[in-house]
């Protein structure tokens, strides 16, 4: 069983609905206490407005405590932003601190923010989750920048190279949407729904 932690600032419905288009048991997760065997946190809008409402509902230390019972996690977009220290979106903002690392800007004098659709992503080791790479769906403003350069699964660029996707055991962020990138996407969701 999938749980898709459902809070104020997400899209959890969209990810809800993905899994059970490709025909995996999913449920949606509103609190702590929830049994299930991992967990996948989506994400719309800001990491000030998502670290509130996971604070709010309890759901923070509920993500810690399943993480550090080596439960599959995925962050996908602002999912993957809050897995690392701090954000620079909505100020300075303390994040869960799973992952090493800051989220920055992109430089809007040099590129249109947010990006906005298709990117090629290369991934840099061999991983469960992944394939050779292809193109995803992405909609952010604010990319990820890790410490631990092992963190890095997958590489984009916009105005140079970014973290698309990190992970570290069974703890994997997506910075696109894996839900919105057609059947590579819905690959990788049946591979995270193989992972225990």
């Amino acid at each position: 069983m999938t749980g898709v932690l459902h809070y104020k600032a997400g899209n959890a419905p969209s990810v809800l609905n993905a899994l059970r288009h490709i025909g995996e048991e999913a449920v949606l997760v509103t609190g702590p206490g929830i049994a299930v065997d991992r967990l996948i946190l989506p994400g719309v809008g800001s990491a000030l407005a998502t670290m509130d409402s996971l604070r709010e509902l309890g759901l923070d230390s509920f993500i810690r405590d399943s993480i550090g019972g080596g439960k599959p996690f995925l962050g996908i977009c602002v999912g993957l932003q809050v897995l690392f220290d701090r954000s620079e979106e909505g100020g300075d903002v303390g994040c869960l601190g799973i992952f090493p690392g800051r989220v920055r800007r992109f430089d809007d004098s040099a590129v249109r923010v947010p990006q906005m659709g298709w990117n090629k992503v290369d991934f840099v080791r061999a991983d469960p989750l992944v394939n050779d790479g292809g193109y995803f769906y992405f909609v952010n403003s604010f990319f990820a920048v890790p410490d631990d350069p092992d963190l890095l699964l997958g590489r984009a660029d916009y105005n140079g190279p970014f973290c698309a996707m990190a992970s570290r055991g069974k703890v994997y962020g997506a910075q696109f949407h894996v839900e919105k990138s057609g059947e590579a996407g819905l690959a990788m969701l049946k591979r995270f729904c193989t992972l225990i």
